[in-house]
């Protein structure tokens, strides 16, 4: 839900928000939404420890990645919070001592539902494209399905479309395979 304003948002504005709800400055327009239904917040737990194991610690996988959950990404005048983040370690060696993150993730991932889907590939994919975002996935699990897609010069490429119970091996994660179908709530 977007709070209508005649100048924009502050991230003061942001933090008087109450805890209930997640908020979001893009565009210089404060959203808020209620946090994350059980589905969602299922797909996003689920996809993170698919991927944390072998790509953040190593476990099973190349490692080199920080893979966080729901961090506050401070892209020039845009405060963004996407489901899932990740940053090369070659990139960031190390987590950053504030609250927030300055450095554009390399990949992003952002479960979608009802309220958020507009605002995820509308407003929110254009900033990320434009901060250097190299990949970015989106997962409707209500759908059971999940689009990958990389930053190109001309814009997002559709590099896959996977649905139910598939097994997925894709960029920027490609070095393992894991079964789409253990995101889903049933």
């Amino acid at each position: 839900m977007a709070l209508s304003r005649q100048k924009p948002a502050t991230y003061e504005d942001l933090l008087a928000v109450p805890d209930l709800l997640l908020a979001e400055i893009i565009n210089g327009v404060l959203y808020t939404q209620p946090r994350p239904a059980p589905r969602h917040a299922r797909a996003a737990s689920s996809l993170g420890d698919e991927l944390v194991s072998p790509f953040d610690k190593g476990r099973g996988g190349p490692g080199g990645w920080w893979i966080l959950d729901e961090p506050e990404l401070h892209l020039g005048m845009d405060i963004l919070v996407p489901d899932l983040a990740g940053w090369r370690r070659e990139r960031m060696p190390k987590l950053p001592e504030g609250a927030f993150f300055e450095l554009a993730p390399d990949w992003v991932c952002e479960v979608l539902s009802p309220g958020s889907a507009r605002q995820d590939r509308v407003l929110k994919m254009p900033i990320y494209a434009g901060q250097g975002v190299q990949h970015i996935w989106l997962v409707e699990p209500i759908l059971r399905t999940l689009e990958v897609f990389e930053n190109r010069p001309d814009g997002w490429l559709l590099l896959g479309a996977f649905e139910n119970d598939a097994a997925v091996s894709i960029a920027p994660f490609d070095a393992i395979t894991f079964d789409l179908g253990m995101l889903w709530a049933d």
